[in-house]
């Protein structure tokens, strides 16, 4: 349970997050490269100026996230 963390400016590289629940944190100015969120509750995160490359987003709640400023790949948009 990673909910209300404050992961900012993590690197996060390959991570299986399928399902985790991360409601709230905080990863601001983080590195984001092919995370699997599949099922992951995203809910109200700050993905604020962060790097975001190669997500599985299939199934994630992003119900209030945040993604001002994020540098997010245009494979990311599609899905």
């Amino acid at each position: 349970d990673f909910s209300q963390a404050n992961m900012q400016e993590v690197v996060m590289t390959k991570a299986y997050a399928v399902g985790a629940n991360f409601e709230g944190t905080n990863l601001q100015n983080a590195v984001l490269d092919r995370v699997e969120f599949a099922k992951a509750n995203l809910k109200g995160v700050n993905f604020i100026n962060a790097v975001i490359t190669g997500i599985n987003w299939n199934g994630a709640d992003l119900t209030g996230a945040t993604f001002e400023d994020a540098l997010i790949s245009v494979q990311d948009v599609k899905n």
